[in-house]
């Protein structure tokens, strides 16, 4: 399955992965020699953790290396329709207050930062779009209308 990245997320990433390939994963090993050294695994608490912790960086190293031989490197197109990348705000019809949201793709999602995923229920009802249209997003509280104000 592709993921849509900007080049920004994709070097974080890259960085992100020799961080936790290199370093990381010689710190935890270290950690697991000495806990070993301690004597009886079974109830060594120093080993368990360094177990947890290692299990925890291989999963994440595995995301990241799917993610990344995945990953499609968006090129923003700047003529108007709404694509990953693109800036648009929008206005809840009925509302005279506004949000402001970035399309990417699932592995940049974060709400707090208005970034949202072009997957989601807003991201997918705005993809494909221009500035003026309206769109539906189907929420559990029922359909809510929005205008879009402008795309950058």
């Amino acid at each position: 399955m592709k993921e849509y990245l900007t080049k920004e997320n994709k070097e974080a990433l890259e960085a992100e992965l020799k961080e936790l390939s290199g370093a990381k994963r010689k710190e935890i090993v270290a950690a697991l020699e000495y806990a070993k050294s301690l004597g009886d695994l079974s109830e060594n608490a120093e080993y368990h953790i360094a177990r947890e912790e290692q299990g925890k960086l291989e999963e994440r190293i595995g995301i990241i290396e799917n993610v990344l031989k995945n990953a499609v490197v968006v090129n923003r197109k700047d003529n108007g329709i709404i694509d990953v990348g693109s800036t648009v705000v929008i206005q809840k019809d009925g509302e005279a207050n506004t949000r402001t949201f970035v399309l990417v793709g699932s592995e940049e999602t974060d709400m707090l930062s208005g970034k949202i995923s072009y997957k989601s229920p807003i991201g997918s009802a705005l993809y494909g779009k221009k500035q003026g249209d309206m769109v539906t997003v189907s929420t559990p509280k029922g359909d809510m209308d929005y205008k879009i104000l402008s795309v950058n």
